[in-house]
Order: structure tokens, then sequence, then C-alpha cells
């Protein structure tokens, strides 16, 4: 058997079921689909798919197609920065020896949304993330374009009006996690997400960012562990505990986005349940057999 891949598209949409359900439905005609996170409060959702390489290729094409039908980001409104309705597409090795393959993969799909689907493409990595390209907003994007400072890798240097652009890339597994508090004050999570964050003298490889949930009325430090194997997920969340203490504030219930390493597994993360379902190897391979 020949290990899958993993891809963990984002979507800006976390709030209409009936256009979730139509991009996943899309997704999974080529790849199983094998989660599927909405957000409110964000307005975006995560899915996670497994498949080979053409399989990924196909099924993001058609999810990322049937996201710029749908999604008009003139009419978006969500806590989560974004530029995309198809805002980011990583195509994920799992073990170090699949990166070749998850490369390979992510480079086709740049060329088939470009060519395919005459959307704008922007190649990510280590030293130009996400956060790179979404300071500012569509806006902001195409005034760098027109001013020379960047340039599409694939597809048009005219963002789409209303589905802007796609960022697209290969990694290693990361894990998103989010930790709630029960509070409304935003400041006291943007202040623990600067804490945790490496940008801050944090942990390495952690990104985070605070945000509010108006529909629960609390505040969460949402994050990215981009290094899993060096940094260990209960010893950020066990800081992100600590800083809120100091600060008065009870924490609520944890969110994992997606799947995580079975490594990183814990029973002290504050989330509600955490069973073999949410563990990327397994699924991993119960989706190749």
């Amino acid at each position: 058997m020949v290990f899958p891949l993993e891809a963990v598209p984002n979507f800006s949409e976390g709030r209409d079921r009936a256009t979730i359900d139509a991009i996943g439905a899309a997704l999974s005609r080529h790849a199983r689909l094998l989660d599927v996170h909405a957000d409110p409060d964000h307005n975006r959702s995560v899915f996670t798919l497994a498949g080979q390489e053409q399989e990924l290729v196909e099924a993001l094409v058609a999810g990322i197609d049937r996201a710029r039908r749908l999604v008009d980001l003139r009419e978006h409104e969500g806590a989560h920065p974004r530029v995309g309705a198809a805002d980011v597409v990583p195509v994920v090795g799992v073990r170090p020896e699949d990166m070749d393959r998850a490369r390979a993969a992510a480079l086709e799909l740049a060329r088939r949304v470009g060519e395919d689907l005459a959307l704008s493409v922007f190649l990510y990595g280590e030293e130009r993330g996400p956060a790179f390209f979404r300071r500012g907003g569509t806006a902001e994007l195409q005034r760098r374009i027109d001013a020379g400072e960047l340039a599409p890798d694939f597809g048009p240097s005219r963002l789409d009006p209303s589905a802007g652009a796609v960022l697209v890339g290969a990694r290693r597994p990361l894990i998103a996690f989010n930790v709630n508090l029960r509070t409304d004050d935003l400041e006291v999570a943007r202040a623990i997400a600067a804490v945790v964050r490496e940008s801050g003298g944090g942990f390495p490889g952690v990104r985070a960012l605070g945000f509010a949930l108006p529909s629960r009325g609390i505040v969460q430090v949402s994050m990215n562990i981009e290094d899993p194997e060096r940094v260990t997920l209960r010893d950020v969340v066990a800081r992100v505990w600590a800083e809120a203490a100091a600060r008065g504030v009870e924490p609520a219930e944890s969110e994992l986005v997606g799947l995580m390493p079975a490594a990183s597994a814990s029973d002290d993360l504050g989330l509600a349940e955490l069973d073999e379902s949410r563990l990327l190897e397994p699924r991993l391979l119960e989706a190749g057999s």
C-alpha cells in the first residue's frame, strides 16, 4: 500500500450548512473525506481529506471550483483573516519520505487552479506563510500585486472579485488547536496569544491569535503548533491556562480543528473527548486500506 497523503483545505464559509455540504460533496467525489470542522464565528470550515496524489488534486480542484461559485468574499464577515473563498489549501506529507509527493501534488494543484479555474494562486512555505499574503485582506493583496511587490505563481494578476486568491502549499502535519476562555474580553485572548507564539518569544513553531466568539460570549486563543515533534501540545495548553489564571480567567472547553498526530494525544488538553477517530495516522491507514 502506498501511504495516503492528507489535504486540509480551509474555505471561507462556516455558517451556511448548504454551502458547507456542497463543498464537502464536491471534495468527497474524488478523495476520502475524514473530517469537517465548521465555525460560525470564524465563518470558516476546515476539511480533512486523504488520498493519493491525483485523487487529492481532483478533489481539491472540484472543491475550490464549488467554493468560488458559492462564496462571495464581498459579502463575507468573520473573525478569521482570509484572502480567498478557498483561502489556504495545504497538501500534507505525514511521513518525511512523503514530502516529495506532497510538493508535487501541491504544484500540480496550483497549476490546475490557475489554468483551469482562472484564479490567482500563490505558493506559500516556511519563509512566506499564509499570514504574509493575508495581511490587509484582498484589497491590500491586489495593491501589492499592482505595485509589483508580489505576483501570483499561477493564474491572473487580477484577483477574482468574489473568490479572491488561493494559497497553496505542502507541509508536514501541524496541530490546529483552540483554547476557549470564559470571558468576553478580547484583549485577554490577544495578550495570551502574544505570549505563547514564537514571534513574541514563546514556543518555537507556534502561531497564535486571539479571537472573539460573539455567538458564545467568550474569546479564544487560536493556535497552530507547526512542529508537534518539537513542542508538545500539552505544554502549550498548560501555558495558555496559566496565563489565563494569572489574569483571573477560567478556561472553557478546548477545540481540535481536524485531526492530530497520535503522539500528541493527551487527556489534559481540555477536550470534551478525544478518541481514535480524531487521530491522524489511524484514519489515514483506514482510508488507504
